[in-house]
């Protein structure tokens, strides 16, 4: 007969991972079987590798079943994991480990008899709980315990307990009380326990002698039942499956915190790793690396404020009676002492050690799909190190390294890995220069396997995924912002399909919306093409053409428009207008800068949103001299005032530099606010706080000067009446401006 042994572990728990590594040395088991898919059997030796560095997790995954029909799971182990340590010692002893949970197959399809139990999505192992006291069953026993906190409870019984009994005779004893309470049936949890005492009786039937069983605490009372195996049979006959693959993937703290939405997270990932990996003084050893770390973001922490926060938090574990100062002790001492009571150096040591980026690591022989491997071979080659946290890179795309980083960026983005994000702030650098904000996510891998289908290596899926979109794409925007992330990612094998489609959608499209905005991404590649050593010319007839159809279909398509219309119209015009001035191309400017002279000529037809904007472009353009008696006519008194307010937010879209630097432009639009009748000022108030809210403060400043010394006397008055300077006045002045300029004063 075999003898047995139960561990009831909570998941990622310090004190139970170092009690469970005692307890297993001393039993010594032959086989032991943890919670966990039996598909992960094949590979689990891989956990005894010198590559394999936790956090890592197991990723189960339908191969082939992609966007709604996606089916994953992970179930994550971290160093201080009880399931890790049982799987390493398991493996350095020669024992038998096998994983005894309801395979992935089965928990990837939902259970017929109970609808609502859903199949895993994103993080954490399958087969939730539900809303009682399954789901929290430690935070049952802590409001027993009088705690209000479920994790300062078991901090204190389990994770800062010393050398003593061993834990888990009195953890199983608690779930068992807890689970005689009366409770609604769970379809999904009665199939994982029925298959995890058929694992047991495998092994037993296989011959072992000393078996240890390492599982949720929850589930021990019910693996001890003496359940009949026809019963489990019964639970267990007729499952639906589906095909799953199952591989190692790294992992991360952050992603192991419960702040990410992972069911059985843990509040502080990093303070756990720190009380495993350093049981010998852990408050002295934490409160000396976050003084480090303060040091390092030149914070003033001496040893003394290490010795007195050392203090702090053991007088306060004494004064609330607990066995050693816990979290909440130390980060007070580190607020009080270390941070002398300000918020954000707290945040930083709650963000870089209490919860920690660690990033884990799995093995070369690791399976995975070719597309993976070939990332982990760029990423290598192009020394682009993949990392948890936030990170700005700068790239120079005149050199051939920065341009292929940028190269593979952009073709992940096209296969929906966003491992980078590329900001707005790069094109303000110039054409040569991009920024990216760089952040690796475990999930990223299940994009990789389910991208694996277009391609084995990065730069052949991105190819074939483009070209699939383009045949996919709805809109000629897609299409032309397709075209510019294919040049981009430096895709000329999927440009000329791409062209194709979107030739073909540009001579089809006749809504001049579509038009207009389709056209900016065209022109961005056109401009900054031959930065990346990208052939953009295949774009320059589609766009040639788009701009005379703009111009040709513009002028009706502006007629008659109400507010929310106009608006919509004004910022493709704007987009339009700026694309232009990016292409830099004379005879497009002129054909487009006449066509809005010919909607000018006739306000009548224009709203006054746009009038006023096509106004000031064509001010801005150099090709208007009767600004001021334009706008004394668009606010004049027979004007309503809702249409004069629309002409002038239309007007100073722009920017205020305007008004601060054209005096009568300033005096046209204060004297038609001063004339505004009471209701009809209230009326164009929220037109005016929201047209001069967009102007910056310094803007906003100066305007308010000039406006405040229009009835004072103009400038010049102090001249003599012949126009001439006062060369009394003015000689002290020019002497000054001569000595500055390091010039001798005519004598």
């Amino acid at each position: 007969m075999s003898d047995v042994t139960f561990y009831g572990v909570r998941h990622h728990g310090p004190g139970s991972a170092r009690a469970l590594r005692t307890a297993l040395e001393d039993v010594e088991p032959d086989a032991i079987l943890i919670e966990g898919p039996p598909e992960a059997d094949p590979i689990i030796g891989l956990a005894a590798d010198p590559g394999m560095v936790p956090p890592v997790a197991l990723l189960a995954y339908s191969p082939g079943a992609g966007g709604a029909g996606r089916r994953s799971a992970f179930w994550p182990f971290a160093e201080f994991s009880p399931e890790w340590q049982a799987i390493r010692y398991g493996l350095a002893a020669g024992a038998a480990v096998r994983f005894c949970d309801l395979p992935a197959a089965n928990q990837f399809v939902p259970p017929a008899a109970d609808p609502e139990e859903a199949a895993p999505r994103g993080t954490g192992p399958p087969g939730g709980d539900g809303p009682d006291l399954r789901s929290d069953p430690l935070g049952w026993l802590a409001r027993a315990a009088g705690y209000g906190d479920a994790e300062r409870w078991w901090d204190d019984v389990v994770e800062h307990r010393g050398d003593g009994p061993s834990p888990f005779p009195a953890v199983a004893e608690a779930m068992a009380a807890l689970r005689e309470r009366p409770g609604p049936r769970n379809v999904r949890e009665e199939q994982r326990e029925a298959h995890m005492r058929r694992a047991l009786r495998r092994a037993r039937k296989d011959g072992f002698a000393r078996i240890a069983v390492v599982c949720g605490a929850w589930h021990v009372p019910a693996l001890r039942s003496p359940v009949p195996a026809a019963h489990d049979d019964r639970t267990l006959r007729g499952l639906p499956k589906t095909r799953v693959a199952v591989t190692w993937v790294p992992w991360t703290h952050g992603r192991l915190a419960e702040d990410s939405g992972y069911g059985a997270g843990v509040r502080s990932p990093g303070w756990y790793h720190h009380l495993f990996t350093a049981p010998d003084r852990p408050v002295e050893r934490w409160l000396t690396a976050a003084a480090r770390m303060l040091r390092a973001e030149d914070l003033h922490v001496s040893s003394a404020h290490v010795i007195e926060a050392v203090r702090l938090a053991e007088a306060l574990a004494a004064l609330r009676g607990r066995p050693l100062a816990g979290l909440d002790e130390v980060t007070e001492a580190v607020r009080a002492v270390l941070c002398e009571g300000a918020d954000e150096p707290v945040e930083l040591v709650r963000r870089r050690l209490v919860v920690g980026e660690r990033i884990g690591a799995v093995p070369e022989r690791t399976p995975m799909v070719p597309l993976q491997r070939d990332l982990q071979a760029e990423q290598r080659r192009l020394r682009l190190r993949p990392a948890p946290e936030r990170r700005e890179r700068d790239l120079d795309l005149r050199r051939p390294s920065d341009r292929e980083r940028s190269r593979l960026l952009h073709r992940l983005r096209l296969l929906d890995v966003p491992w980078g994000v590329p900001g707005d702030s790069g094109r303000a650098k110039g054409t040569f220069r991009e920024t990216w904000t760089l952040a690796w996510r475990p999930e990223f891998d299940v994009e990789l396997i389910e991208a694996g289908a277009w391609g084995t290596t990065v730069g052949a899926a991105a190819a074939a995924r483009a070209e699939a979109l383009a045949a996919d794409a709805s809109s000629l925007a897609d299409l032309t912002s397709l075209a510019e992330r294919c040049l981009l990612a430096d895709l000329g094998d999927a440009l000329p399909a791409v062209m194709r489609a979107l030739a073909d959608r540009a001579a089809l499209d006749t809504d001049v919306a579509h038009l207009m905005a389709a056209l900016p991404a065209l022109v961005r590649p056109l401009r900054y093409g031959d930065a990346r050593g990208t052939a953009a010319a295949p774009l320059r007839t589609v766009a040639d053409g788009l701009v005379v159809r703009i111009c040709v279909g513009l002028p009706p398509a502006v007629s008659g428009l109400d507010d929310d219309a106009a608006r919509g119209v004004l910022t493709r015009i704007d987009a339009v207008h700026g694309a232009l001035a990016l292409l830099d191309d004379e005879a497009h400017l002129d054909r487009w800068r006449r066509t809005l002279d010919d909607l000018l000529a006739r306000p009548d037809a224009l709203p006054g949103l746009v009038e006023g904007r096509l106004t000031r472009l064509l001010l801005d353009a150099g090709r208007l001299d009767d600004v001021p008696s334009r706008m004394a006519r668009a606010v004049s008194t027979g004007t309503p005032p809702a249409r004069a307010a629309a002409w002038v937010e239309g007007f100073l879209g722009g920017g205020g530099l305007l008004l601060v630097h054209d005096e009568t432009l300033l005096r046209l639009v204060d004297a038609w606010i001063a004339a505004l009748p009471a209701d009809a000022f209230t009326a164009v108030l929220p037109l005016l706080r929201r047209t001069f809210g967009a102007f910056t403060a310094a803007e906003r400043r100066s305007i308010g000067e000039r406006a405040r010394h229009l009835g004072a006397q103009p400038r010049g008055a102090s001249r003599p009446a012949g126009g001439e300077p006062d060369e009394t006045r003015a000689g002290p002045a020019a002497a000054t401006v001569l000595h500055i300029l390091g010039w001798e004063e005519p004598s």
